[in-house]
Order: structure tokens, then sequence, then C-alpha cells
């Protein structure tokens, strides 16, 4: 992988993060860092999703794809907020 391709992950996967944390229900309390790694593995595997149902190549914009990633990062952002907001709580 480049630097290009590097830098190219970083920020789809922040777009992706935030995305998904705009469509997530609720209020999640996590940094970042972590929404934006959210997004990156959401990005591969939305991506993975969409090849696997064959509709990662499209002409034009691969609106499946985008959807599919948006979906993931909203479950990835959901699931991390609860397991990160638990752990400074001890009852």
């Amino acid at each position: 992988m480049t630097v290009t391709g590097i830098i190219t992950a970083i920020v789809i996967g922040a777009i992706l993060g935030f995305v998904g944390r705009l469509v997530a229900p609720g209020k999640q309390n996590i940094p970042i860092w972590l929404t934006i790694l959210v997004g990156i593995i959401a990005a591969f595997i939305g991506t993975a999703l969409a090849r696997l149902f064959g509709v990662a190549a499209t002409n034009g914009i691969d609106w499946i794809e985008i959807i599919l990633q948006v979906i993931v990062a909203a479950i990835g952002v959901t699931a991390v907020a609860g397991i990160y907001g638990r752990r400074g709580v001890r009852h």
C-alpha cells in the first residue's frame, strides 16, 4: 500500500465514520480517532459485502456499496460506543 493509499483510506474512513455516527441512533461518546478507525474498517467490510452480493463493479458511482459502508459504519459506531462507554463505568 502506498502513502497515497493510506491517506485515502484515512480520509474515506473519517467520512464514513462521521456519516455512520450521524446515522446511528443516540449519542456516541467516542473519540475522533476511534470514529475514523471504525470508518476505515467499515469501508473494507462494506466493500467486501458489495463484492459478495455482486454490486461492487457498476458504471459510475457505486451507490449500493456506499450505502453498505455507511450501514456497517453506523453499526460499528453504535457497537464501539457501547463498549467504549462501559469501560470506565464501575458498579
